[in-house]
């Protein structure tokens, strides 16, 4: 692997943007067991050639370090800009070491920092082709190793020897100099570890990328995997333990199984950031949307009871649950002009739960781990009229959502008697489905499905239904035509739709200036946590946390000092009167936090007394120009505009006990409340927020 890393240099045609490198300092311990190595590497930047012209360079300088240790069989490399340094700071850590459990397996992990403090006026977009820049290098860094491994092997060289002592011992003061070198060349930056590395094994016996993995103090019992998670190599354990310890020192609320946890790293090819990113996002998705009780809390529409051609029917040979979908005799035009968008998809994530259900009671039924499901669709009737566009959108977003939360609970998918059309719908829906998931599809047109290669390998002849030839018979309904007199307008279907999506722990609020958003919570036990997630989706706000002995006056309609606003848009509750003095009545005990339009806050407060406490969402004023005393602009033009004296937060408020509290909401690395997306659905904004979201956290 080392022989094949410097093959890189001095130059590399992989990376047509690496031109150059030249040596600047070079060490070598007397025993051979320390290689450092410093060189300047020449970058041709791909950026804008006006962009080149201003800042006054045609190419970028960077000087990397290599640190070499046979003896621990570590490569680690540390590389910083010197072009440029002044206004831009960029740091990269790499690092090669063996795999504790395996030393015939190499891991390799990455991190990198990028800071701009100027750049002429374009700093958003040299940030964007760094970022560019540095994610296609990513991305080469197996391709090229693997490329100097062949070149290697094409020249016989198919094995190095590994640094072994010399024979004759050196002298105790050069041995003790090298120890010195050896351990401060094997360091890893204490940057790196904190950044989180990247987990991606460049070289591995199979050619999968691995993740590069700890030492965990404990294991998984050998029986535990065998009977539910199924085949694990050792690497892959450690992936699993690894990432259901930081969720145990970090995640508040319910920690998920270990098959949920591995269904997210096997959709990622256990990389555990990227595994990481995604589960984060749909736990708090699926805590927003209340989905762990969606089985319990919501009844389906008559409608969709009756004319939702799909049910559970059995299981396959492998013991998978099965579910039937007659997709064909469905009248998706009339779902959706009766039941709206939100309805379908929240039926659809009703039947995902049920199959997780069903899942787990199988891995018991059959003594091994049975972890997804098969579905079969049935397409005959399938004509021209499922490809109706709002019937369609609504098809891709369910699998949207569906990918994002569910992966690898498909098993198998089976696709009978597919009609001409089909393929119509397929190139539409096809780009928005997972590579590893179309993997799974299965696809038979006609009467292909009774030959061999066919139903019969994946499904026991006595369960297959009866309309498809066999003898079992299916209580899956048989859809229909929806009638016309169960339509609803658009209208009665937006604000059906509004309502789903605000059926979440979250609750809304307008906040005006000089008539802020309050909210009580009354504290027995001190040491109690008090812990807080809001959104900010429209205007600039100051959040607050107050304290008093004694309880607000209840709002009352008819009082200037406290009253209750209710708006479409959110409720205005305002609860410390006028005639309170701060320090007197009541104290401030947390510092005012100024949060902007489009950020979403996470935090927590450790209360040091009994009694009441105040969230207040309060109107940001601008302060004025403090150069001049003529008004700005902004100003003034704000001032015009009444909308500008609204705000609008939307909230989600938690006491916790202190033995309870496992740190604040913001310890989802995700650091997206999830409500940004909501905020963007209801406004039908068409930008997206993820690009422009800031999210802030704190802890006190």
């Amino acid at each position: 692997m080392m022989a094949a890393y410097e093959r890189r240099f001095p130059t590399c045609p992989l990376i047509p943007m690496f031109v150059d490198s030249d040596t600047v300092s070079e060490f070598k311990s007397e025993d051979g067991a320390i290689h450092v190595i410093e060189r300047r590497c020449k970058l041709d930047i791909d950026a804008p050639r006006l962009l080149k012209k201003i800042a006054g360079v045609d190419y970028v300088y960077f000087v990397q370090k290599n640190s070499l240790n046979s003896r621990e069989r570590t490569l680690h490399i540390e590389a910083h800009n010197e072009t440029f340094s002044n206004r831009v700071i960029i740091n990269e850590y790499c690092c090669y070491s063996v795999h504790p459990e395996n030393e015939d397996w190499t891991c390799f992990e990455q991190s990198a920092s990028l800071d701009i403090k100027s750049f002429f006026g374009f700093e958003s977009t040299v940030e964007k082709i760094a970022m560019k820049q540095y994610t296609s290098n990513i991305k080469k860094g197996k391709e090229i190793i693997e490329y100097y491994l062949r070149q290697l092997e094409e020249e016989g060289i198919t094995f190095v020897p590994r640094w072994t002592p010399p024979s004759v011992a050196p002298s105790s003061e050069t041995s003790t100099s090298c120890k010195k070198q050896a351990a401060a060349s094997a360091v890893v930056p204490d940057a790196a570890l904190k950044e989180g590395l990247n987990s991606e094994a460049p070289s591995h016996p199979s050619g999968a990328p691995e993740p590069a993995v700890g030492t965990p103090d404990d294991k998984l019992d050998a029986d535990y995997i065998k009977r539910y998670l199924g085949d694990l190599t050792p690497l892959q354990e450690s992936c699993l333990i690894r990432l259901r310890q930081w969720l145990q020192e970090t995640h508040k609320g319910k920690i998920p199984k270990d098959e949920h946890i591995l269904r997210f790293l096997r959709a990622r090819d256990f990389n555990i950031d990227k595994a990481r990113e995604i589960m984060c996002q749909s736990l708090t998705w699926r805590k927003q949307h209340q989905v762990d009780y969606i089985l319990d809390t919501w009844n389906p529409p008559q409608v969709l009871q009756d004319y939702y051609a799909g049910g559970w029917h059995h299981h396959d040979k492998d013991g998978r649950p099965l579910y039937v979908l007659r997709l064909g005799q469905m009248d998706t035009k009339g779902l959706v002009r009766a039941l709206g968008e939100e309805a379908l998809l929240r039926y659809v994530l009703s039947i995902n739960e049920e199959g997780l259900r069903r899942c787990e009671e199988n891995t018991k039924v059959f003594g091994r781990p049975i972890s997804s499901w098969t579905c079969l669709v049935d397409l005959e009737g399938l004509n021209m009229r499922h490809l109706w566009r709002p019937g369609v959108k609504a098809l891709l977003r369910i699998i949207e959502v569906v990918e994002a939360n569910y992966p690898e609970t498909l098993g198998r998918l089976l696709i009978l008697r597919a009609p001409r059309v089909f393929p119509v719908l397929w190139t539409l829906v096809s780009p928005f489905i997972d590579d590893n998931t179309r993997r799974k599809f299965l696809i038979y047109a006609g009467n292909d499905y009774q030959g061999p290669g066919g139903l019969l390998d994946y499904i026991d002849k006595e369960i297959i239904p009866d309309f498809l030839g066999g003898e079992c018979m299916c209580e899956v309904p048989e859809g229909g035509l929806v009638p016309k007199s169960l339509y609803r307008t658009a209208e009665e279907l937006e604000n059906e739709d509004l309502k789903l999506w605000t059926e979440t722990i979250y609750q809304s609020a307008s906040v005006f200036k000089g008539a802020p958003h309050e909210i009580l919570i009354q504290i027995v036990d001190a040491s109690s946590v008090i812990t807080w997630d809001f959104d900010v989706c429209k205007g600039d706000i100051v959040f607050n946390i107050y304290h008093s002995k004694r309880s607000p006056q209840p709002p009352k309609k008819d009082s200037l000092g406290a009253h209750s606003i209710t708006s479409p848009g959110g409720n205005n509750v305002q609860l410390i009167d006028r005639v309170w003095q701060l320090g007197r009545d009541y104290s401030m005990v947390e510092s005012p936090l100024i949060c902007k339009e489009g950020e979403s806050v996470q935090g927590s407060h450790v209360t040091r007394w009994p009694g009441f406490y105040i969230l207040q969402w309060k109107f940001h004023s601008m302060p004025a120009c403090a150069a001049t005393n003529l008004p700005r602009v902004d100003d003034v033009l704000a001032s015009l505009q009444v909308s500008s004296h609204k705000c609008k937060v939307m909230y989600y408020t938690e006491v916790i006990g202190s033995e309870d509290f496992r740190g604040s909401m913001s310890s989802l690395e995700s650091s997206h409340s999830g409500f940004s997306q909501l905020s963007a659905a209801t406004t039908s904004s068409s930008q997206s927020h993820s690009s422009s979201m800031i999210s802030r956290w704190r802890f006190c």
